[in-house]
């Protein structure tokens, strides 16, 4: 198996909250001490940290499934059951979370940078939480909360401050190693690098890192060689680095037309990358014959982008022009790192709901049911015990305080009319009988009974 991944699919499961407990308080010359039923745990969440010491999204193809622990049910005498143990999962920095659709929902950088990928359930209220002036001793509890479950894609975009771009064999691995103690796989034949290389230079005082994108070829942004599937780690560089091989013996290559050629690439997986700075190096001037193809077209090179172009001849061999091209590369960094510092800082949006917005809303479906999409009433309903005649009840009574009711007789649904509360997949069905009251915390009859349901 390879030793490095950038992609993985990760399923994620909460954990469920746990159920409430209906306890009536008993002891001697006291049988009905009033209701002591404890509320159940939280369920735990799945959260995604970023870990300076993980450097691979590997770990996810061997445990592509995580699970949070789930909440402890309620019990006797007013104890809550305890809370499901959160899971952190550790990622490394620059992962970019998105959902099953591709939708990007969290872009991970910096250090301890958390994300909650998936939100454990609420823990049922037991029937001591549940007493009310009306219902003073309630024969049910409420149901825990299923956890969040969720399919999510993971992208690792490597957080470098220079990427190093060019035809295999460029000599960018050499070049890592010869300018920083990184010491990355080098051989004579195409492909060598496999995964993306960091390096950790430094000029004066400037520290920066410097990433090798492997596998750039004509096509690698169509998904030819290995580009396609590294070209996203050039995305959060601050500069790119043009390596450009002098020495190269193959047919129809020279600097100029891999420039081109590898400027195309670019430009075509993201338009974004054409404002990036960028500098030259033409390498490999250690064979004379090399040098003297770098001497020729160095003018023309620097005559590019009305001489912004700056092109610097090097040799990672004999490390000559090294110095020069990594001061010129720390000032790009430099520049950039006091751009994003004078920037005003992003500031957080909330749009809170308003007030007078119900929370819900009925919907007619094609077989002329009436269906309640609504986050409140359905967790509700995932709440309710349908075994206990109570429960419902207490559904019915929060349904109705909620303006489901009216809400049904405006839309114009009649007595015995269907309705359905949650996805229109997995609903759960009712009757509706508005002739029946609700939302006054109506609790006649015995403990898990309500008479309205003919219990």
């Amino acid at each position: 198996m390879a030793e490095f991944a950038d992609h993985a699919a990760l399923r994620v499961q909460a954990g469920h909250g746990g159920n409430g407990c209906a306890s009536v308080h008993r002891e001697k010359f006291k049988p009905l001490g009033g209701p002591d039923g404890g509320n159940g745990g939280r369920g735990g969440d799945v959260i995604l940290e970023v870990d300076p010491s993980t450097a691979t999204l590997l770990d996810f193809h061997r445990r592509p499934v995580r699970k949070a622990g789930n909440g402890k049910q309620g019990a006797g005498s007013n104890r809550n059951g305890a809370d499901g143990t959160d899971l952190i999962i550790k990622i490394p920095n620059g992962t970019v979370v998105l959902s099953s659709d591709g939708q990007v929902l969290a872009d991970l950088v910096g250090t301890g940078t958390r994300f909650v990928a998936a939100a454990g359930g609420r823990g049922g209220l037991g029937n001591a939480a549940l007493a009310s002036p009306r219902r003073k001793a309630p024969g049910f509890a409420l149901k825990g909360e299923p956890g969040e479950q969720r399919e999510l894609t993971l992208e690792l975009k490597t957080v470098a401050d220079i990427g190093l771009v060019g035809f295999p064999n460029a000599g960018k691995s050499s070049l890592i190693a010869a300018i920083s103690a990184a010491r990355p796989k080098i051989a004579d034949y195409p492909f060598t690098t496999l995964i993306p290389n960091l390096g950790v230079a430094e000029a004066g005082e400037v520290q920066f890192v410097v990433a090798d994108v492997p596998g750039l070829i004509p096509g690698a942004s169509e998904g030819r060689g290995l580009g396609h599937d590294f070209l996203r780690h050039v995305e959060r560089c601050s500069a790119l680095v043009h390596v450009l091989d002098c020495a190269t013996t193959e047919p129809g290559r020279d600097p100029i037309s891999d420039l081109d050629i590898i400027e195309a690439e670019l430009a075509s997986y993201d338009q974004s990358l054409a404002d990036r700075p960028r500098l030259v190096a033409l390498n490999k001037i250690d064979v004379p014959a090399a040098r003297e193809l770098a001497d020729l077209v160095k003018p023309e090179l620097t005559a590019r982008g009305s001489g912004a172009l700056a092109v610097y001849e090097v040799s990672a061999a004999t490390t000559e022009g090294l110095r020069e091209l990594k001061f010129a590369m720390a000032h790009l960094v430099a520049q950039a790192r006091a751009a994003r510092t004078e920037a005003e800082p992003a500031r957080l949006v909330i749009r809170p709901a308003a007030v007078s917005e119900p929370g819900f809303e009925v919907v007619r479906t094609p077989d002329g049911a009436y269906l309640i999409r609504g986050d409140k009433p359905a967790r509700w309903v995932r709440q309710t015990d349908f075994g206990n005649d109570e429960a419902v009840g207490y559904l019915a009574d929060r349904l109705a305080r909620l303006g489901v009711e009216e809400a049904l007789a405006d839309a114009g649904a009649e007595p015995g009319d269907t309705v359905l509360i949650g996805d229109l997949d997995d609903a759960v069905v009712f009757d509706w009988d508005p002739t029946l009251p609700a939302g006054g915390g109506h609790a006649r009859g015995p403990r898990g009974t309500d008479w309205r349901l003919g219990g």
